[in-house]
């Protein structure tokens, strides 16, 4: 049985500014008041430009604006947050990376491992290169970004996750597939599954449907919003979670894989 703490969750489901930092930092930062010490709160992908290309005339260095922005607001409300947003690295490519930033004023990142081609992201981003296994609370969380819930070869893993955290842009005209992968990731990887997306229209004329939602282990839903726009808070049992895989040992039989360079990359 576990003796880890339960983990509270926020996740901020909104619709953003096409591609306007500060206006989209003003905005979030009235919603983060509300999401005031939760253990975690998500923000969505690009959540301060939304899904935009221009990546050279958007990207911020890695200690820019938004980032101090984040680290600000985490002190502030006294929880980590985490989203996705566009980053120039020192070696000059830029990357969708998902900040988690702390309250002590420290951070680690996830960079999108999959970049979404039919929009041509690959063309503009740099892919991640390793999977991020973050601790919090004693509760090993994982974030992935959008088009990785797709590949479930790299949502799993062996390290015992015990929430997959996804942040997200994921278009309206796909949520039956958005709809109907999370509850797999969750079932197949004997875990928690927190998932945010945007709602509205971006620049380019795409609406987001919001479909943000939480599951647990067995892929039933604990919170589902819809498309509706706030702050939604949900509370993880550590306890269910340790019950559920001992009573239903799957992992056990997992198959042993490592990952390789995929074709394309």
């Amino acid at each position: 049985m576990s003796h880890k703490p339960d983990l509270e969750l926020a996740l901020i489901q909104s619709e953003l500014t096409w591609q306007d930092p500060a206006a989209n930092r003003a905005h979030f930062a009235d919603l983060l008041a509300e999401a005031r010490a939760a253990d975690l709160v998500i923000l969505p992908e690009m959540f301060s430009t939304g899904f935009s290309m221009h990546s050279s005339a958007l990207a911020e260095p890695e200690d820019g604006p938004t980032t101090a922005w984040l680290l600000e607001q985490a002190e502030r409300i006294g929880s980590v947050i985490c989203g996705s947003l566009i980053i120039q690295i020192a070696d000059g490519s830029y990357r969708n990376r998902l900040l988690w930033a702390r309250p002590d004023g420290t951070l680690a990142h996830y960079d999108k491992r999959h970049l979404f081609r039919m929009a041509g992201e690959h063309k503009h981003y740099a892919a991640g290169e390793q999977q991020v296994l973050l601790e919090l609370k004693g509760w090993r969380v994982r974030p992935l970004i959008c088009y990785d819930l797709r590949f479930p070869v790299w949502s799993r893993d062996a390290g015992g996750t015990d929430l997959l955290l996804y942040t997200a842009n994921w278009p309206a005209a796909r949520r039956q597939h958005w709809n109907r992968l999370l509850p797999a990731r969750a079932i197949e990887n004997l875990c928690y599954v927190a998932a945010v997306n945007r709602i509205g229209s971006d620049g380019n004329g795409h609406p987001y449907s919001g479909d943000s939602q939480v599951l647990d282990f067995q892929g039933e839903a604990l919170l589902t919003p819809g498309e509706a726009a706030g702050v939604f808070r949900v509370r993880l049992s550590a306890a269910n979670l340790a019950t559920y895989r001992e009573r239903f040992p799957a992992h056990l039989d997992a198959d042993g894989f490592s990952l390789g360079e995929p074709d394309g990359f």
